[in-house]
């Protein structure tokens, strides 16, 4: 006889948004040695072998995810970007031997509430954490954006994303959470100092109804940009009751035919050297 199993499960905390993939922050910075010292000697992330490779920008892997890094003037994201690293003791270790060579920037780092809290060479925040059961199985890569708001704009904001880009969004004490993939999320925090201008930086993401969103934002005169059939921008996120614009920030919208898409990223094991190389170890998912 078949029967109705009693709900052993709150199923709710299974759903994926319409925003699935977080896929990287794009930050011009103006020294690509000093980036690397810091993104890539320092964090542990490894410069995409096979695009952007040249002196105009330069892509850093970490994990499912990335910095780009375009060669112009220094941009400053209006908060936080939060990393999940294999090992803090490990960066930790890597961040003190670039130390020397990125004295005189804007470099800082410490240690800060079970996390370590560094300053890249133009002032942008990362807080990396290790790997914990909030963070799913990452290992390595981007996990949140703790981002700068006005005060009284987090129900408006988490209006936005919930109503627009249709991804769960909440709103907590002072902020919004937007809830990204699987693991991944935007927080909006309300302060009351006042905001640096906004100087064009942009974040990208991946959409599974890549048209809705796109008509809404287009009929409102929103887009930006429009490259190609598989991608669009817009820089506005407005309360969909009365059309007020809250917050500057440049989406990078992709659909999910885009080619780009799920490419596998190359990682490389940080801990490795000549001098430790075990053989069939460079890539770093060789040792979890």
């Amino acid at each position: 006889m078949n029967t109705v199993a009693t709900a052993r499960y709150d199923r709710a905390t299974e759903n994926v948004g319409n925003v699935v993939h977080l896929e990287h922050v794009n930050l011009t910075q103006p020294d690509q040695r000093l980036a690397t010292l810091f993104y890539v000697v320092g964090l542990g992330g490894t410069r995409d072998p096979y695009l952007m490779v040249g002196t105009g920008n330069m892509w850093v892997n970490f994990g499912r995810t990335q910095m780009h890094l375009p060669t112009r003037g220094a941009q400053r994201l209006r908060g936080r970007i939060g990393f999940v690293v294999p090992e803090l003791g490990a960066l930790a270790a890597r961040l003190k031997r670039v130390a020397p060579e990125l004295a005189g920037s804007g470099f800082a780092w410490r240690e800060a509430g079970g996390a370590i809290e560094a300053t890249c060479p133009w002032g942008n925040r990362i807080r990396c954490h290790a790997p914990a059961p909030e963070f799913g199985a990452t290992e390595l890569g981007l996990a949140y954006l703790e981002l700068d708001a006005p005060q009284g704009s987090a129900a408006a904001i988490a209006r936005f994303y919930r109503d627009v880009l249709r991804a769960p969004a909440r709103v907590e004490p002072g902020r919004a959470l937007v809830a990204i993939g699987r693991n991944q999320h935007l927080a909006f925090v309300e302060t009351e100092a006042p905001l640096a201008d906004y100087d064009g930086h942009h974040i990208q993401i991946y959409l599974a109804d890549f048209s809705a969103p796109y008509l809404w934002l287009r009929e409102r005169g929103l887009i930006t940009l429009e490259p190609d059939a598989h991608e669009w921008r817009f820089q506005w996120i407005v309360d969909p009751a009365d059309g007020r614009r809250l917050y500057q920030l440049e989406h990078e919208v992709r659909s999910m035919k885009h080619p780009l898409f799920g490419r596998p990223l190359v990682n490389r094991d940080p801990g490795i050297s000549n001098a430790t190389y075990v053989p069939g170890c460079d890539d770093l998912r060789a040792r979890y």
